[in-house]
């Protein structure tokens, strides 16, 4: 085809396609032995409207002024694609992408005919297996907007996607743009590989990504930290030289989290002193000393902003049970949604409170204070 690397993918896994060619097999078959039906129905059904013409025309003389007018139906049948799209013979070994969902008119039309096109790979070279295998992959307002393309007007695969593709243009929705990306932060307890997992999320999202762009705002948003200043003095020219530093720091951060979990059984010492020390500390009050002279009133409790927080990865619960009450002996009804324990509720908890009073003072809770 002239202008096939506009609709083709750049890169196919050879390996996963002729996977799924195996699965589809006996689709394929059904499907091929269905065309070949319609096609034989059809030129059946013009012979005998040859043959018997001179018999229509004078039963349709007598009736047509008896039989009532009927109301037009949207779709029309008409053949849309030109005598040689329509009389090519399709493969008995023909395999269509069962798995791919029909277009109904939401999402970008251009994904639609490159996954179509992927997945058809084996028949590529064949315009006339494209175009008439296409609609059926196409549904709702779609299929009739196909129905309604001039008769004979598709000659070939790239006309019939150019159209397709520029008639639904306007369906192409994108969640974000590059200027998106300047939100995203690194959160004062997230690890850099969430850091960049999130970030990796949001740039998927974006197409013709400038990479420079995504190189200045993915350093941007780092927490301020070593790793920062190491980056500021490396002067990373690339993605790839990001990357290479990136992967060094989060096997890094990975080593200390698990030094952190792993810790020295207890003798049997050191468990009695637990248990005495935690008997004698169940009947106190789960209370700490302020770090903070005044709070910043919100607009909500403080509750939902931790509970919005933690389900945003800003921050993340302690990991370490610290003075945490014994939690067989404490008050089920009080639960702490930032110590994720029971014993006092969330809006009580001294320790939750100083973390949004700092994360209010950094600008990061700006949407729950009234202005």
């Amino acid at each position: 085809m002239a202008d096939e690397q506009s609709h083709a993918p750049s890169d196919i896994n050879q390996a996963e396609i002729l996977a799924i060619n195996e699965a589809l097999r006996a689709e394929n078959q059904r499907m091929a032995k269905l065309l070949r039906q319609m096609e034989h129905d059809r030129t059946k059904g013009e012979h005998k409207g040859t043959e018997h013409k001179g018999d229509n025309d004078e039963h349709t003389s007598e009736t047509k002024q008896t039989i009532p007018k009927t109301t037009k139906t949207t779709v029309k049948r008409t053949n849309h694609f030109t005598k040689e799209v329509m009389s090519f013979k399709m493969p008995e070994n023909l395999t269509p992408p069962s798995t791919l969902k029909p277009y109904q008119g939401i999402g970008d039309p251009n994904v639609h005919v490159t996954k179509f096109y992927g997945m058809m790979f084996m028949n590529k070279e064949s315009d006339p297996i494209l175009c008439r295998t296409f609609p059926t992959f196409l549904d709702g307002i779609v299929l009739i907007w196909f129905s309604n393309l001039p008769e004979g007007s598709i000659s070939n695969f790239d006309e019939l996607a150019d159209q397709f593709v520029n008639h639904f243009a306007a369906s192409k929705i994108y969640v974000h743009n590059s200027n998106y990306l300047s939100t995203i932060k690194q959160g004062p307890n997230e690890s850099l590989k969430d850091y960049m997992t999130r970030f990796a999320e949001a740039t998927n999202e974006i197409p013709n990504l400038n990479p420079e762009v995504h190189l200045h705002t993915l350093k941007s948003g780092l927490r301020p930290g070593k790793f920062q200043e190491s980056i500021v003095i490396a002067k990373s020219k690339t993605l790839a030289e990001f990357r290479e530093k990136a992967t060094t720091q989060i096997e890094v951060e990975e080593f200390r989290a698990l030094r952190i979990e792993v810790k020295p059984t207890p003798n049997k010492e050191e468990e009695r002193r637990n248990r005495h020390s935690a008997g004698r500390t169940d009947q106190r009050p789960f209370r700490l000393t302020p770090k903070f002279n005044s709070y910043t009133p919100f607009n909500t409790k403080r509750e939902n902003i931790v509970k919005d927080i933690l389900h945003s990865k800003l921050i993340k619960p302690p990991n370490r049970a610290g003075t945490y009450q014994d939690q067989r002996h404490v008050d089920r009804s009080k639960y702490c949604a930032f110590h994720q324990k029971y014993g006092h509720t969330t809006d009580n908890c001294v320790i939750a409170k100083d973390v949004l009073e700092k994360l209010a003072r950094q600008g990061l809770l700006d949407k729950y204070i009234d202005a």
